[in-house]
């Protein structure tokens, strides 16, 4: 599995996102045959080349037929007309995801029930080829790892079915919500509600641009003019062996202490700052069986934990010495589940395959409160990542 880097220096809409998706080699037949399973009729998807500020690339336009109205539609009618898509379990979970968001976003800002939300400018028809074309797009590029940049906002105003709001548009700051900003590049609406409930559905984390090894890119032209071309540029970048990291291991053997106290010893580690702790069985001099104190730790924290291991164990001396690691890249997210939202390490290995584990301490929580065996908490919580991979 591939990286999709979504640069958003100058913003995000649906049909920048689709124009990027096509730039970078989806196909253009497989995504109208696609949208054709959605059974919409009234739009021309409009599909060529243009440029913005001297960058040359792909605009997308949903043409909206004259004697055709765009209606409203509640989460219902969008749940209803995706789900008879036939498209697929991938592209229709996505695209149901998006909308959810969408609603959700819309419902806490107008403090109304989520399916009281008719939408507007989302519910219409564009927002419906915007955000389905993008998961047609994202199955062809083999639902790729994304990340995220700093989303550029914009700043002046909107004009919106609620009347004249100031940018970013309320929905759209709700949709990104702990995700990085800035605003003031362009001086118009950068980033749409649509543009946002995409990026932050398909993003795992949000960074910016690091090291990389581009392999393509892709370019998807918007509407407007300003000081900074306005486009969206998506990189798909090689798939990342794990993160290189220089690191401290510090070491000790004991053989007269208290095995009551290696417990305590490993908490107040780990809480110093250890990025691991372990003990081990090893056999000393003259026969004596033993222990093996193992600290890992970045460099600044090398002394906080010698004193530690001085203070909490009756060894005279701590080794020390340089040590690399390759690190999988990791991120937690959070899975709704019967019991709760529960959080879930998600690791990504060296071929692009995720490795996905429930916290452990969590689920332990669950199994007691509600008197259950523990492995059927487990399984119950796979049964769901499995639902839920790829989306």
């Amino acid at each position: 599995m591939t990286s999709l880097y979504y640069d958003c220096f100058a913003g995000i809409s649906g049909d920048m996102n689709l124009g990027a998706l096509l730039d970078l080699g989806v196909e253009a037949a497989v995504l109208r045959k696609g949208l054709d399973r959605l059974a919409v009729e009234g739009f021309e998807l409009r599909i060529a080349p243009d440029r913005r500020g001297g960058i040359a690339g792909t605009r997308v336009e949903v043409v909206v037929t004259a004697d055709t109205a765009s209606p409203t539609r509640s989460p219902a009618a969008v749940r209803d007309l995706i789900g008879r898509s036939g498209l697929g379990r991938r592209v229709e979970a996505f695209s149901l995801r998006v909308f959810e968001r969408l609603a959700a976003a819309e419902a806490k800002v107008h403090s109304i029930p989520i399916e009281a939300v008719y939408f507007h400018e989302v519910g219409a028809i564009d927002a419906l080829v915007d955000v389905v074309g993008a998961a047609i797009g994202l199955e062809q590029l083999g639902w790729p790892s994304v990340i995220g940049s700093v989303v550029e906002l914009g700043s002046g105003c909107v004009d919106c079915a609620h009347g004249r709001l100031p940018v970013p548009a309320p929905a759209t700051l709700e949709l990104l919500q702990g995700v990085p900003t800035r605003r003031g590049g362009v001086p118009f609406e950068a980033t749409t509600p649509t543009g946002a409930a995409i990026l932050t559905t398909a993003a795992e984390r949000f960074e910016a641009q690091g090291d990389m090894v581009p392999q393509r890119v892709g370019y998807g032209i918007g509407r407007r003019d300003g000081p900074l071309p306005n486009v969206l540029r998506l990189v798909v970048t090689a798939p990342d062996p794990g993160r290189r990291e220089e690191l401290r291991l510090l070491e000790c053997n004991i053989d007269d202490m208290s095995p009551e106290f290696y417990p305590h010893l490993l908490d107040r580690l780990l809480t110093g700052g250890a990025k691991d702790a372990w003990i081990a069985p090893l056999v000393m001099k003259k026969g004596r069986p033993g222990i093996l104190v193992s600290v890992l730790c970045e460099g600044c924290y090398e002394p906080t934990l010698t004193r530690l291991l001085f203070a909490e164990t009756t060894t005279l001396g701590v080794r020390r010495g340089a040590v690399s690691r390759t690190a999988l890249e990791r991120t937690v997210r959070s899975l709704a589940t019967p019991f709760g939202p529960v959080p879930v390490k998600v690791a990504v290995r060296p071929d692009g395959s995720r490795q996905t584990k429930p916290e452990y301490e969590v689920c332990r929580s669950i199994a007691l409160e509600r008197d259950l065996p523990l492995r059927e908490v487990y399984r119950e919580l796979e049964r769901l990542l499995e639902e839920n991979d790829g989306t």
